[in-house]
């Protein structure tokens, strides 16, 4: 069984991460799960369903989905490209995730991220702060800025952000292949 959380053996470069950010071209787009949140909880899709046309159809990750391509907003994001690329496994779906300053994503699981799905996902902070609260199992994770963490996303799961400032994240499904299985089940060298 995968581990309930883990930081990954690799470290992004923060300024070039943000620099990407301000390259995106777009507005955030209100996630759609209304209920699982108070405040601003928004997202610019990077990667989607092949076929998508407008950004709300390139956000939403369908389970049913099997092809996937870049959106445009991806195109001028060399960074964020080089993250994708650093995974030796088919990336599903690609997201800037923000929760604004005061919001809270309540406490939900995401059924379909898990082992026997094969679908897993990544987190990698753009932009946080020292006021980010995440929850998973009712333990805090805290995760740095160009870190890269795998939190298994189908136990019970809860964000706030106290701080002042947007948290962004780039957040990454992607298939559960044995190479990011034997990274994910490898010792921890911390």
């Amino acid at each position: 069984m995968l581990p309930e959380q883990k930081k990954l053996p690799f470290q992004f470069d923060a300024v070039g991460l943000q620099s990407d950010l301000q390259k995106v071209g777009v507005d955030w787009i209100e996630h759609f799960v209304k209920q699982n949140y108070e405040g601003d909880w928004s997202a610019i899709p990077l990667r989607g369903a092949m076929g998508a046309t407008h950004p709300i159809q390139m956000i939403f990750s369908s389970p049913t989905a099997k092809e996937f391509e870049d959106t445009p907003f991806l195109k001028p994001c060399h960074h964020f490209q080089e993250v994708i690329n650093s995974f030796k496994t088919y990336v599903t779906s690609v997201r800037l995730m923000k929760l604004g300053a005061g919001a809270v994503i309540k406490e939900h699981r995401d059924y379909d991220l898990d082992e026997d799905h094969g679908i897993v996902r990544l987190h990698v902070p753009v932009v946080t702060n020292e006021h980010v609260e995440f929850f998973l199992n009712q333990k805090m994770v805290t995760m740095k800025t160009g870190e890269c963490w795998y939190l298994r996303l189908s136990d019970p799961h809860m964000v706030s952000n106290r701080g002042d400032t947007a948290r962004i994240h780039l957040v990454l499904d992607m298939h559960l292949n044995d190479w990011l299985k034997e990274l994910l089940l490898s010792p921890s060298s911390e």
